[in-house]
């Protein structure tokens, strides 16, 4: 899976501009981001721009697990130049799974939001799906939970990204390393409350 110079000199500079100018976007603990090796970026899905916001935070090329509606039409070559690994939510997609696991294997960034959808209701997370801690656990990775908090209204200078700091699935229970990344997350959400 290549880090495509479309990501790397087109899409990220104009997002990151945007992310800035436009939602005065605040990031924390970046320095959690590794500059290089694999890692899973896992949190929580409050936006359909939650992608852009995270690809504003490093240079890294993230490829996103994704729906697999977004490769379709003229807005599919935008995303396939961004290296997004699409999803069929219809079915249990081992597919995407093992395309992730591969990317991991070529020390690539994996970001994904656990909660498989966009979380439109009034609690603080949706119960999580278990292919971050499954694709971690495979690979020897590390996951760096993320919280997104805030709206994106422009100019209201309340969106904050934080990225905590990483762990590793070390339970031969992937519900219980999935539970932890679900805690994790949810405590972070629920401080800042």
């Amino acid at each position: 899976m290549k880090d495509t110079g479309f990501y790397r000199f087109f899409a990220r500079p104009i997002i990151t501009f945007l992310m800035k100018a436009v939602f005065h976007a605040k990031y924390i603990g970046i320095e959690n981001i590794p500059k290089e090796g694999r890692i899973v970026l896992a949190g929580n899905h409050t936006n359909n721009i939650d992608c852009w916001l995270l690809i504003s935070a490093t240079k890294r090329c993230i490829h996103f697990l994704a729906k697999d509606s977004l490769m379709k039409g003229a807005k599919g070559i935008i995303f396939k130049g961004m290296g997004i690994i699409p999803v069929n939510r219809k079915i249990h997609d081992k597919g995407a799974l093992n395309t992730a696991i591969n990317a991991l294997k070529e020390e690539k960034c994996i970001g994904i939001f656990p909660e498989g959808t966009i979380n439109r209701g009034d609690g603080i997370i949706l119960p999580f799906k278990i292919g971050a801690v499954k694709m971690a656990h495979d690979t020897d990775t590390y996951i760096v939970p993320f919280t997104i908090k805030g709206t994106y209204k422009p100019f209201r200078n309340n969106l904050v990204l934080e990225f905590l700091p990483p762990f590793k699935p070390t339970e031969k229970d992937l519900d219980k390393d999935n539970e932890r990344l679900m805690d994790i997350i949810k405590n972070n959400l629920q401080e800042k409350r």
